[in-house]
């Protein structure tokens, strides 16, 4: 009883770590091991960024004219994006170069975005606003002016996350970031890669939002979260279902984003950061500050200084909790060790009261031991019994069985015997009448002298024949009287192809009559022979022929055929 005391007490200071966490759903929680499992493999993905960047070095080697080298340029940018901003930048004054020599203005307003967005990602806000207010909006594509206004709405976006949540300013940069928002949405083609992800964010928390959430699933179905594109998608379809209140689809598309910012070598993530902070509000503490620490160790690299700002502040929280938690579980380590000791004393005489109760156990268990053995033996002696029993009715059964069906077989020898006897009265009575009637017409041609008619009469053989035919003909009926499936049962033991099938007109045919003999008990050859008016010869023959069509073994033909045809009563 003490010790599940102690068990108990360990098992709620264990527990009242979790007391202030709330439950994620079994399918959230696999997501997040695997998301834990790219972070852990996270330099992979460094590599093998490094890797396609070597191999458009091999690539810039073949490069012949300024524009080649102006996309090829392109291409490095693309790579260097969100992965380094340092080098993003040094490609993006090459191109700026080139577009201005080759005096291309909208490739120029395209590099001076593109400039925007690297110093607005690494802090240099009011230098990115400068670079968008020297372009000429007017004279842009419609592809460039959504590039440019979805950059105003970007930066902007960072002003208030400078500014934070509680300054007065933060109002006026969210209505300036809103308003760029819908001027991004009134220029952008339907065809532009970030179609849906403008389209998002500017039906969101509007009715369109429903349309847009499901084309973003659609695209998103066949993904394999390994692009920026795929990231920045699965981020605003995650708001999207954030604004419905749907928080398992929410948490499942901001840990998709997470991945696929992993895969894709992006640090400038913001899904990680924000997935982190929710974590550690729901109480996942280690797992929100491994995400944040990982998101802090991306902004250094890219020198992100806003995100290292926010990303600081919500690191600043979470030591702060893990140094509550540690008083907290200090506490009540020391409050558990003093109860621990206080029942180990209270422990210690229970042990003494226990050895003392196992003694006087002991002496019972001696004194039940010898009981135990008499009793036994008893019960041996009874087990014997019982055996004995046992033998004694399985034998009774057995001579239950051989008399029930010795029983059978004499009711069935008697009902036999009744319809045959009854069948050769019969027989006899009627030849008896038929005698006498030869007898009487015999006398009379005898008496009128027509010796030469009488004579004829004793000569024909026909009379034998057509008697014999009603005698097969009386004791097939009496037999399938008796025995009316026999044919079908008989019928059974042959092959399929060979099966003795009466003609029109007859019961029962010559092998048929043999073995319906036989189940009548009569087995032996010359008296079936007798019986019907044949040769021995035949009847051998005909067993021997019908033996060979059998699909059971033949030296057991005749007893199987002897227990066919159910007696109809």
């Amino acid at each position: 009883m003490y010790i599940r005391i102690i068990l108990f007490i360990t098992a709620l200071s264990i527990f009242s770590g979790y007391a202030t966490g709330q439950i994620i759903s079994d399918n959230i929680e696999r997501m997040l091991q695997s998301l834990d499992s790219l972070v852990v493999e996270k330099e992979t993905f460094v590599v093998a960024k490094e890797k396609r960047i070597e191999e458009l070095r091999k690539m810039e080697k073949k490069v012949q004219t300024e524009e080649e080298q102006y996309w090829m340029n392109k291409l490095f940018y693309e790579e260097y994006m969100v992965y380094d901003s340092d080098s993003a930048l040094s490609y993006i004054h090459k191109n700026l170069d080139i577009a201005q020599r080759l005096n291309n203005l909208q490739w120029v307003a395209q590099w001076k975005i593109e400039q925007s967005f690297i110093s607005s990602a690494t802090g240099f806000l009011k230098e990115g606003l400068d670079l968008l207010n020297e372009i000429k909006v007017e004279n842009l594509s419609s592809y460039a002016k959504t590039d440019y206004y979805g950059q105003m709405m970007y930066l902007y976006s960072h002003y208030g996350q400078y500014s934070g949540e509680n300054s007065s300013q933060t109002a006026l940069y969210n209505i300036q970031e809103k308003s760029y928002r819908d001027s991004v949405y009134f220029h952008i083609p339907g065809d532009h890669p970030l179609y849906l992800w403008y389209r998002g964010w500017q039906s969101k928390g509007t009715p369109q939002a429903a349309e847009v959430r499901d084309q973003l699933s659609h695209v998103l179905a066949t993904s394999k979260f390994n692009s920026r594109p795929d990231a920045m998608n699965s981020y605003i379809l995650a708001q999207l279902y954030k604004e419905e209140n749907k928080e398992e689809e929410f948490l499942r598309y901001l840990i998709l984003s997470s991945m696929a910012d992993i895969r894709s070598a992006n640090h400038d993530i913001a899904s990680l950061e924000e997935l982190g902070k929710i974590l550690y509000e729901k109480g996942e503490i280690d797992r929100g500050y491994s995400y944040l620490n990982y998101c802090l160790s991306c902004a250094q690299l890219y020198k992100n200084r806003i995100r290292m700002i926010g990303i600081s502040s919500a690191l600043d929280a979470i030591h702060k909790t893990y140094e509550q938690r540690n008083k907290k579980q200090e506490a009540d380590l020391r409050r558990y060790l003093l109860i621990v000791s206080m029942l180990s004393l209270v422990l210690l005489a229970a042990i003494f009261f226990i050895a003392l109760q196992m003694k006087r156990l002991k002496d019972s268990r001696k004194k039940l031991n010898v009981a135990n053995q008499a009793l036994n033996n008893h019960v041996d002696e009874l087990e014997l019994a019982h055996v004995q029993l046992a033998e004694a009715n399985n034998q009774l059964q057995s001579l239950n069985g051989q008399l029930l069906e010795a029983n059978n077989k004499l009711t069935e020898s008697n009902y036999v015997k009744e319809e045959y006897i009854g069948y050769v009265f019969n027989i006899c009575s009627s030849y008896i009448s038929k005698l006498d009637e030869y007898r009487k017409n015999i006398n009379r041609k005898i008496k009128a002298g027509m010796v030469e008619e009488v004579k004829k009469m004793t000569d024909a053989s026909s009379l034998a024949s057509n008697e014999l035919k009603e005698f097969y003909a009386n004791f097939d009926a009496i037999f399938l009287h008796i025995y009316p499936d026999f044919v079908s049962d008989f019928n059974a033991l042959l092959q399929p192809d060979k099966q003795i099938i009466p003609k029109e007109g007859e019961l029962l045919n010559t092998e048929l009559r043999i073995y319906a003999l036989v189940r009548l008990g009569i087995s032996d050859s010359v008296k079936i022979a007798e019986f019907l008016h044949c040769s021995a010869q035949t009847v051998y023959n005909n067993r021997l022929k019908t033996r060979s069509k059998a699909i059971v073994p033949r030296e057991n033909f005749a007893e199987i055929v002897k227990s066919l045809g159910k007696i109809e009563r």
